[in-house]
């Protein structure tokens, strides 16, 4: 019996380690992407009519893990899911709308700040939440929630604040928001709480590495259309990025002042801080390449070379504190 055993743990052990290595290059890893889809989009571009089916993989193999009932205690405290909400998808948006058309003119810009910050909450947190000892439940409610209601958020938000002044097909987003994160999260989940855990213990450990691996495809798939026209010597770029950079740790910041009016509590602050800043932006960008003019998908893209990095050094800054007075 213990022969049979060893061999058998083996792969998964191996697959485990891949995992981990990917998770622990996070910041590295995502904008990977950006170079490869980048340096070889002849290559990459091949791979943009499977993106919905990519993005499929990782939406599953993340929902694999939530569970329906962990969500119950969470929705009995509802305040620090309607805060989350309240500053992520009304303040956030609003403040990218705002800030982004004091320093741009190109109407297609702002409408892609107010995209990448109108997006679903990225699963990614579930990570960093775990890092940073936030609340798991939580952290695992407001990322199924968020998930469930972006074909409604992501195109309504977009429409209310930008109008007539950008051109976008909101039934196009909302359905491709359906196929890549609603009906994978519904399935992952379903067979989650069919299976009472079962099925996930023996193949997450083999998807989890696979869903990173996809993330990066992803990534450079949906770079490699941009490849042609943007040039990275051009100040406009720069001017972009560095707002992308200065939003997005507003965001963070934002989510702190939330959980901080809530009276929210480690580790539901720390939860609160992780899922209010970060964005699901590979799914964004998928959007913005869809559905939305080229220069829409320029601070989505720079977006993701960034965010993942700035999330540790928020993280550091804003949860520390917090861990520090609960081991006292």
């Amino acid at each position: 019996m213990h022969h049979i055993e060893r061999p058998l743990r083996k792969p998964a052990q191996a697959a485990q380690d891949i995992n981990g290595f990917l998770e622990r290059f996070l910041p590295v890893t995502t904008p990977l992407g950006i170079v490869f889809g980048l340096l070889l989009p002849s290559v990459f571009i091949h791979l943009r009519p499977f993106v919905p089916w990519l993005f499929g993989i990782m939406t599953f193999s993340g929902a694999l893990k939530l569970r329906a009932r962990e969500l119950g205690a969470a929705v009995r405290s509802p305040s620090p899911i309607l805060l989350f909400f309240a500053s992520a998808h009304i303040l956030m948006p609003l403040a990218a709308m705002l800030v982004s058309s004091l320093f741009f003119e190109n109407q297609d810009i702002v409408a892609g700040f107010v995209l990448l910050f109108s997006g679903p909450t990225a699963v990614s947190g579930f990570i960093w939440a775990s890092i940073l000892k936030g609340d798991m439940a939580l952290c695992l409610t407001l990322i199924l929630l968020d998930t469930l209601f972006a074909p409604l958020v992501v195109p309504g938000t977009v429409s209310v604040l930008m109008g007539a002044k950008t051109t976008m097909d909101s039934s196009g987003i909302a359905i491709s928001l359906l196929f890549m994160v609603v009906i994978p999260t519904i399935i992952g989940v379903g067979i989650n709480e069919a299976s009472k855990k079962k099925i996930p213990d023996v193949i997450c450990p083999y998807l989890d590495p696979v869903s990173k691996i996809c993330l990066i495809l992803v990534i450079a798939a949906n770079a490699s259309p941009l490849a042609s026209w943007i040039n990275f010597g051009d100040p406009f770029v720069w001017r972009t990025a560095a707002l992308c950079v200065a939003l997005t740790i507003a965001a963070f910041l934002l989510a702190k002042l939330a959980a901080l009016a809530g009276k929210c509590r480690a580790p539901k602050d720390t939860t609160m801080i992780i899922a209010g800043g970060l964005r699901n932006n590979s799914a964004v960008m998928t959007i913005a390449v869809s559905f939305f003019p080229e220069a829409a998908a320029l601070p989505v893209l720079l977006s993701i070379m960034f965010q993942q990095t700035i999330a540790a050094v928020m993280g550091k800054l804003l949860v520390k504190k917090i861990k520090e007075s609960t081991v006292r």
